[in-house]
């Protein structure tokens, strides 16, 4: 009787301890983010027309707004080796250890040619000073019924594309890029 008195007390003594063996936890994702780093594209051109781009910062990523004077239908976002300005292709080097091509599917002009979007600096199109990710925010042009940005980031980091409407009868593109892995 005594040995077995024995034996539960030290049973109870080491899972008290903490010394049972316990089954390894799986890594959370960083901050939950499960993006990847391949190319997001919806193939879909549209009519609405650019009017404004934005950066922000939130506690785990870097976010980029492109809005839309209607709704946005399609747009392309890839890591590239180099982004060119539309229709001349000429190179635009980016401050960054790599480079976002992003290509909204609607122009930064209207019917008649006027532009709706065209920054005072197309190198610096949106000011990123003391951003985490992003580097540079550079204006490539709108040229055939689609307008392009390179977006020099610190890394090769996941990232994600999506849509929203609104406000009112307008649209946002969204561009996220997380801080690390």
């Amino acid at each position: 009787m005594k040995t077995l008195r024995a034996g539960i007390a030290s049973a109870l003594l080491v899972a008290g301890l903490g010394l049972a063996p316990i089954a390894p936890a799986a890594a959370a994702p960083y901050c939950g983010i499960t993006w990847g780093s391949l190319a997001e594209t919806r193939a879909a051109m549209s009519t609405a027309q650019l009017t404004g781009v934005r950066a922000g910062r939130h506690g785990c990523f870097d976010r980029l707004v492109f809005d839309l004077r209607g709704k946005a239908r399609g747009y392309d976002v890839r890591y590239v080796t180099a982004v060119y300005t539309e229709g001349e292709g000429r190179r635009v080097p980016l401050t960054g250890a790599a480079d976002l091509q992003i290509v909204v599917r609607a122009p930064a002009y209207t019917p008649a040619g006027r532009p709706t979007y065209l920054p005072a600096n197309r190198n610096q199109a949106v000011p990123v000073p003391g951003y985490s990710t992003f580097r540079q925010v550079a204006f490539l042009g709108s040229f055939e019924g689609q307008t392009s940005f390179g977006l020099g980031v610190r890394a090769r980091l996941p990232f994600r594309a999506f849509v929203l409407d609104g406000p009112g009868t307008g649209s946002r593109l969204f561009l996220d890029v997380a801080h690390r892995l």
